[in-house]
């Protein structure tokens, strides 16, 4: 049954049926409404337990125009829509924006929500670009089976992955792919993303075939644990790491969720069919650098630059180093 707001005539009929004593089911046959939307209707616009047509006509505007003025709070407050501009000029999404100012003024200042009120308004329309997505809806997940036809020598399944590298326990475990580029293209590029910091790396490439000589270099400099691949041919000499390497199952890309959702992000300035010789190794370093510095929720809103850095100074505090050489 297609959704339609109540009119006024709708709650004037709607009461006259109550009075009579009918049933939610009933009246919504009716009206032509799903029983459940009437329910709700009495409930939200109700007063003091009695439900007037005007009084109930009222109540909803009144939350109808309320709602409409959440997103204006930004417009009323300079400080506020100066921050949310600059977040998103950051590529910060939304909820980033709102996350990390709660992060910084200890309480909740505007929901996420608010702010794409305010961007699908007037005001905030030119900003809409620096979205990530205009997707709204997540699509169903359709894996393949009994379809892996890579032979991939001495390949240890995902299911045989530890449990510490399962719950994102240390740093060092990560997941390593190639992003998707035209097939004329002359170059590409691969990227590895830490499980538990989020911290990611990408380079260029001048063929798919040396995917793994890079991702040998990104272990060496980002002191690996272990890797995380899928099935692209680009991993048969996944042994030459020298590190232990799980590989997930045939088409089911979410088994690396952290490399894939990475590279969504990375979208925002490498878009699909993206020519990567029109994109300097400068450049790759600069979207690198901006992705380790957005604050992310997983991460309490705290960027992967800064886990890592308090990673590493645990790691290397003099207080520690000294107990551990005194005993």
């Amino acid at each position: 049954m297609k959704y339609s707001h109540f009119t006024k005539n709708n709650r004037t009929e709607l009461s006259i049926l109550l009075k009579k004593g009918y049933s939610y089911r009933d009246i919504g046959d009716a009206l032509k409404k799903c029983p459940s939307s009437i329910s709700r209707e009495v409930k939200l616009n109700s007063v003091n337990g009695v439900y007037d047509p005007d009084k109930a006509d009222h109540k909803a505007y009144v939350k109808r125009w309320r709602s409409k003025y959440q997103g204006m709070k930004i417009n009323g407050n300079q400080e506020l829509e100066n921050y949310v501009r600059n977040g998103l000029l950051h590529y910060w999404t939304p909820e980033e924006i709102t996350g990390r100012l709660e992060h910084e003024l200890g309480k909740s200042v505007i929901g996420f929500k608010t702010i794409y009120k305010w961007l699908y308004s007037p005001h905030g329309q030119l900003l809409c670009d620096y979205l990530p997505s205009k997707r709204y809806y997540r699509h169903r997940r359709r894996g393949k089976k009994n379809k892996d036809r890579t032979l991939i020598p001495n390949k240890v399944s995902i299911e045989l992955r530890p449990e510490i590298i399962n719950s994102r326990q240390r740093f060092g475990d990560f997941e390593a792919d190639a992003l998707g580029v035209p097939k004329d293209s002359s170059e590409n590029l691969v990227g590895v993303v830490d499980r538990k910091s989020r911290y990611f790396k990408a380079r260029k490439i001048s063929r798919i075939k040396y995917a793994i000589s890079e991702f040998k270099k990104l272990s060496t400099l980002l002191d690996a644990s272990s890797f995380t691949f899928d099935n692209g041919v680009e991993n048969i000499r996944h042994q030459e790491l020298g590190i232990p390497t799980y590989f997930c199952h045939a088409y089911s890309p979410w088994e690396k969720g952290t490399i894939e959702n990475t590279f969504k992000r990375m979208r925002r300035f490498i878009p699909k069919k993206s020519r990567l010789e029109n994109y300097s190794e400068e450049e790759i370093t600069n979207i690198c650098d901006i992705m380790n510095n957005t604050p992310r929720k997983c991460l309490g809103y705290r960027t992967p630059n800064e886990v890592l850095q308090e990673h590493r100074a645990n790691i290397y505090n003099p207080a520690m180093s000294e107990c551990c050489t005194s005993g």
